[in-house]
């Protein structure tokens, strides 16, 4: 079997799920069913598959931060490629595919989301080397999700005539997102989710890509021709990259390629595109409730509350959201999740940096809690800053930090008895409860 290279997307900005997800700290980053990011959990399914080589994580500047962090969080180890600017997926992918040849003329792709969350990794792993084995063979494989519901929220595929030994098909054709009598009529009809992961030999896409999107092709050839790594981290050619048509990968190779496959999967699949889809992946209790942060529920059933700042307290009420920020609050009905995009673009219409900031004072401190005995603040520090932390209890909320040559990770409370000096490595978020 050829050698396999996890390529993890970690683009988007994931607008459905404002105001916990932004520009500045996106959704792929964020713990949002479990303890770690659908980012780590997708960087964990993948680098025990065997034959993976090396893993890759294509993503821009801002985020590079984000990503080594989450990473050495979870004692994994990638190549970050940096795109240097978004140009959709297409070129992206492409440079990802360029960079795998380079390595290896014969290595497969395993091109995935990092915004995805997948209930079964030992069900998904089985996939990946079924859609491998397939790849070797000249197909471009699509993982096909079993559909549980009419969703509306889904591209679907509609498979075609068996391949080689029956474990993939032919794709017979892409199709958008339906309304819910189209949606009903595709389940009855065996159509499957189109998951947006796929697996392919590098050569093979490149040479589609030559077929299809030459721009596409010779951009990315020539971002990674002089690629220089430094400490992982390698920045894809500005001028070169560019030069790149933008476009998707959908629509510029798997809507017109004759090459593409589908892999039919048994595992739980979510894209976490909105509030509904968190809750639906989100462990609950016995009333179908689901809370994070301080939160209490009662009288409530199949609600989703989530707190990084205020208290939040729910009463007698059913089926909605609650997502409380330190700068922000969304109340919606679950159903409704997906309007929460209509929303943010009118936060962006009427020029609110809230939309897509995450707004904090000038200095990075704001005091949520003063009494007599004491204050508490909320702290973010920007990647690689240092700042003075003064006698206190400290918790760190979200990032990793240094202190007097130890690490900490998010979750770590720490009894600070004298000030010290702490450095973000990447943007951390405090929580700092200092006597008066």
């Amino acid at each position: 079997m050829a050698a396999i290279y996890p390529v993890i997307l970690c683009g988007g900005s994931g607008t459905r799920l404002w105001p916990a997800s932004r520009s500045d700290h996106p959704k792929q980053f964020l713990k949002l069913v479990s303890d770690r990011s659908s980012f780590q959990e997708t960087v964990l399914r993948v680098k025990d598959i065997p034959g993976v080589a090396e893993v890759v994580v294509v993503t821009g500047e801002a985020m590079v931060g984000f990503v080594s962090e989450q990473t050495a969080e979870i004692g994994a180890w990638a190549t970050i490629l940096v795109e240097p600017e978004a140009r959709d997926s297409a070129p992206a992918v492409a440079a990802a595919a360029a960079y795998v040849e380079a390595q290896d003329p014969a290595g497969v792709v395993l091109m995935l989301a990092a915004d995805h969350h997948i209930a079964q990794p030992e069900i998904f792993q089985q996939a990946a080397l079924t859609a491998t084995k397939a790849a070797e063979q000249g197909y471009i494989v699509t993982f096909g999700v079993q559909p549980t519901v009419p969703a509306t929220g889904f591209g679907y595929i509609r498979p075609g005539a068996p391949l080689l030994d029956g474990s993939v098909r032919e794709v017979a054709a892409f199709v958008e997102k339906p309304d819910q009598a189209t949606a009903e009529r595709y389940l009855l009809e065996g159509y499957l989710w189109n998951s947006g992961n796929f697996a392919f030999q590098a050569a093979t896409l490149l040479g589609e890509f030559e077929t299809f999107e030459p721009s596409v092709a010779a951009a990315a050839k020539a971002c990674v021709a002089g690629l220089q790594l430094e400490a992982g981290i390698g920045r894809l050619d500005r001028e070169a990259f560019a030069q790149a048509k933008k476009i998707s990968l959908d629509y510029a190779i798997m809507e017109r390629t004759q090459k593409a496959a589908v892999a039919p999967a048994a595992f739980a699949w979510s894209d976490l595109g909105a509030w509904d889809a968190i809750w639906e992946a989100s462990t609950r209790d016995g009333d179908g409730n689901a809370q994070t942060g301080d939160v209490d529920l009662h009288g409530s059933s199949n609600v989703l509350v989530r707190s990084t700042g205020p208290y939040v307290g729910v009463i007698g009420v059913n089926d909605i959201v609650v997502v409380a920020e330190p700068d922000a609050v969304l109340v919606c009905h679950r159903k409704d999740s997906q309007a929460v995009k209509t929303l943010v673009d009118g936060l962006k219409a009427k020029g609110r940096s809230i939309a897509s900031r995450k707004s904090a004072s000038p200095n990075g401190t704001e005091t949520l809690v003063s009494t007599d005995g004491f204050d508490v603040e909320l702290r973010r520090v920007p990647a690689g800053e240092t700042l003075m932390l003064p006698v206190s209890t400290l918790q760190v909320l979200e990032g990793v930090i240094e202190m007097d040559g130890d690490v900490y990770a998010a979750g770590a409370i720490i009894a600070l008895d004298d000030s010290v000096q702490a450095r973000a490595i990447g943007a951390a978020t405090l929580l700092v409860t200092k006597p008066r």
